[in-house]
């Protein structure tokens, strides 16, 4: 059965959301390529100075079908740019793409997609939201020039929704605060998700300029707080929310090499950061939630028991949810008085 317009946006949309925070400096896009009514590709930007979701959907729509192809081992935008444009063979010409964000026509790190989807002449490309970045910006314009048929605001609210912490950092700053949560409420008693969770909030961490976390919690917990999950097992820097100053420096936190580590409860410091990641429980998130743009929860679905998520105490509205596996669900929520 054909699917709606919307319906693939969808889809290019659910794909970004899995890579949110993890494209720093960069939004989270999503791209999805159809051709004859079937989907042949869906991918997202997975992280800056990557290939963007365009060109990697174009590479995944073209393995589809030419599996055996040199474009399998071509890893860099410049690779796989350079090779579809000299070997499309006239593949996209019944093609369209459903792209969150529209195609950036500049040239930085990655070649420009606007570029790429000219020369290898896509039939049609449906746009969520339009690029606010005027640095970025002008893909639309260019595609129009070259006779492609281009359609915008294709579920715009959500995917506009995904820009959110990009425009957040790119005018000031980005705070967010991370909390799991099993399905009954409870936070306590160690870990509470799964392994795949512990992964995404590690390679997060890798991303952020600086963890906030409360003394209480460094005391009663001991964490380590690092990022030996992720690939490149950058750990954070620390500021520690705490007016007492004195702490057990045998707590793992303290031994990890190469971070700086901060205590006070002047948070003009922690103001002056871009990215700032808040990770704690319920007393902690009351205390400074007028100070978050995002609340993002790990909610572990194992208990027998599952409460209603009230988010209305929290001062939150639900942005996106999934589940990274079976147990685990990610929530992402906006305060309802952010700016």
């Amino acid at each position: 059965m054909k699917m709606t317009n919307s319906q693939y946006m969808k889809l290019a949309i659910d794909e970004a959301w899995k890579y949110q925070l993890l494209t720093y400096p960069n939004p989270a896009v999503g791209a999805t390529i159809v051709k004859n009514n079937k989907v042949l590709s869906t991918e997202a930007h997975k992280k800056a100075g990557t290939p963007h979701a365009e060109v990697l959907a174009l590479k995944s729509a073209y393995l589809s079908v030419y599996p055996t192809s040199k474009l399998q081992q071509l890893e860099s935008s410049h690779e796989i740019h350079e090779y579809l444009m000299s070997n499309h063979n006239n593949f996209f010409h019944e093609c369209e793409i459903y792209v969150t964000l529209e195609p950036c026509n500049h040239i930085g790190k990655t070649p420009a997609c606007s570029v790429l989807l000219e020369a290898v002449k896509i039939k049609k490309v449906y746009i969520g939201s339009l690029d606010p970045n005027d640095k970025a910006s002008g893909g639309l314009e260019r595609l129009q020039n070259a006779d492609i048929d281009v359609e915008i605001d294709v579920c715009k609210d959500e995917s506009d929704k995904l820009l959110f912490p990009f425009l957040q950092y790119q005018k000031k700053h980005f705070h967010f605060f991370k909390m799991a949560m099993r399905g009954d409420g409870s936070i306590n008693n160690g870990y509470i998700t799964t392994q795949d969770s512990l992964n995404l909030v590690h390679e997060i961490r890798t991303k952020i300029d600086l963890m906030v976390i409360g003394g209480n919690t460094i005391r009663t917990d001991r964490p380590t707080l690092d990022a030996r999950f992720s690939v490149n097992k950058k750990a954070p820097d620390i500021f520690i929310y705490s007016r007492q100053k004195e702490f057990d420096k045998s707590i793992p936190l303290f031994q990890i090499k190469k971070r700086d580590i901060m205590i006070g409860t002047n948070l003009d410091y922690v103001s002056s950061n871009s990215f700032v990641m808040y990770e704690g429980g319920y007393q902690f998130l009351n205390a400074l939630k007028d100070k978050i743009d995002y609340l993002m929860l790990f909610i572990s679905c194992q208990v027998t028991e599952t409460l209603p998520l009230d988010v209305s105490k929290f001062g939150f509205e639900i942005q996106h949810s999934y589940y990274i596996n079976e147990f685990d669900k990610i929530v992402y929520l906006k305060r309802v008085n952010g700016e």
